[in-house]
C-alpha cells in the first residue's frame, strides 16, 4: 500500500521536481520510528525503502538521534537523498549538517556525482514552544512563553549560512552538491492564545521549506504577511534563549525530552 501510495504521489509531483531541476516536488516516505535507536537496521530500511518506491523524487525520512546520524552519512554516501527528521536543538541541527557533508564528500570521494542527491533538515517549531511553555509556566515565567520555537528557528539558519558557507563546503558545491535545506516541520500553533500563523510568518528566508497543515496552508493564503523574516532580531533570538536559561529553563532537557517523545509519537501511529 505505501509503495503504491508514495510512488503515486511522486509521479504527480514529478513535474514540480522537472520543473525546478531536482530542487523541489518531493515526497517523503519514513523508516520505521522503532528502530530510530539502530543504525543498521536505519540504513538497510532505508536503501529498502528507495529500491521499493524507485522514484529519484523521493525522501525516506530518517530520524536524527545519534545513531541515525550513522545512518544518515552512510545514505548520503550512497547517493541517496534523505528528509532527516525530528531536530529540536541547535547542537544536534549542526551535527546532522555535519553528517550531510561528510556523506557528500566520501561520495565524492568514492568517484560518485552528488548533483542528483538532495536533502533537508527538519527541524521542529511548535512543539518546542509547547514543551517550554509548560516549564515556563511552572517556574513562574509566563512572560517568556511562546519566545523560545522562533528563537531557536533563527539561530539554527545561521548555523546553516555558517556550514554551507564555509571553503570546506565550497569545495564540494563546485563538485555539483546541493545544500541541505533547513525545513521548518510542525509549524501549525498548538495553543489558541497564538496567531495561527505566527510559526510561518516569522520564518520565511531563502533556501528554506516550510511544511504546513492544510489548516496553516488556508490560514496563510488567507492572512499571513510574506516578507523575509527569518534573519530580523537574530541578537534578540540570542537574548532570549540567555534569558530563558536565566528564568530557570533547561533548555537541553526540553530538546532531549522533544527528541524522546517525538520518537514515540511516531512509532504509535506506525
Amino acid at each position: 500500500i505505501a509503495r503504491t501510495d508514495i510512488r503515486d504521489a511522486c509521479d504527480i509531483f514529478m513535474p514540480v521536481y522537472e520543473r525546478t531541476g531536482g530542487e523541489d516536488g518531493y515526497v517523503s516516505l519514513e523508516v520505521q520510528p522503532d528502530i530510530a535507536y539502530d543504525s543498521d537496521a536505519t540504513i538497510e530500511e532505508a536503501m529498502r525503502l528507495h529500491e521499493l518506491v524507485d522514484r529519484p523524487n523521493l525522501f525516506v525520512k530518517i530520524p536524527a538521534t545519534l545513531q541515525g546520524l550513522v545512518a544518515i552519512e552512510e545514505m548520503i554516501s550512497r547517493g541517496k537523498s534523505i528528509n532527516v527528521t525530528l531536530i529540536f536543538s541547535l547542537e544536534r541541527y549542526r551535527e546532522v549538517a555535519r553528517a550531510y557533508i561528510r556523506g557528500i564528500k566520501r561520495l565524492v570521494e568514492n568517484g560518485g556525482d552528488p548533483s542528483g542527491v538532495r536533502s533537508v533538515a527538519s527541524f521542529f517549531v511548535s512543539r518546542i514552544d509547547t514543551e517550554a511553555d509548560s516549564k515556563l509556566e511552572e517556574l513562574g515565567a509566563d512572560d517568556l512563553k511562546g519566545e523560545l520555537a522562533i528563537a531557536n528557528a533563527k539561530l539554527a539558519y545561521q548555523v546553516y549560512k555558517q556550514v554551507f558557507g564555509g571553503s570546506r563546503w565550497r569545495f564540494l558545491e563546485e563538485k555539483g552538491a546541493n545544500k541541505q535545506r533547513l525545513l521548518w516541520a510542525s509549524t501549525s500553533t498548538k495553543s489558541p492564545d497564538y496567531p495561527d500563523t505566527m510559526y510561518v510568518d516569522n520564518l520565511v528566508g531563502p533556501e528554506t521549506v516550510n511544511t504546513m497543515p492544510k489548516k496553516t496552508i488556508e490560514a496563510v493564503m488567507d492572512h499571513a504577511e510574506i516578507r523575509p523574516t527569518l534573519e530580523e532580531g537574530v541578537e534578540e533570538a540570542k537574548r532570549t534563549l540567555e534569558r530563558l536559561r536565566e528564568a530557570g529553563l533547561d533548555y537541553e532537557d526540553v530538546t532531549d525530552t522533544l527528541e524522546q517523545e517525538g520518537i514515540q509519537k511516531f512509532a504509535d501511529p506506525f
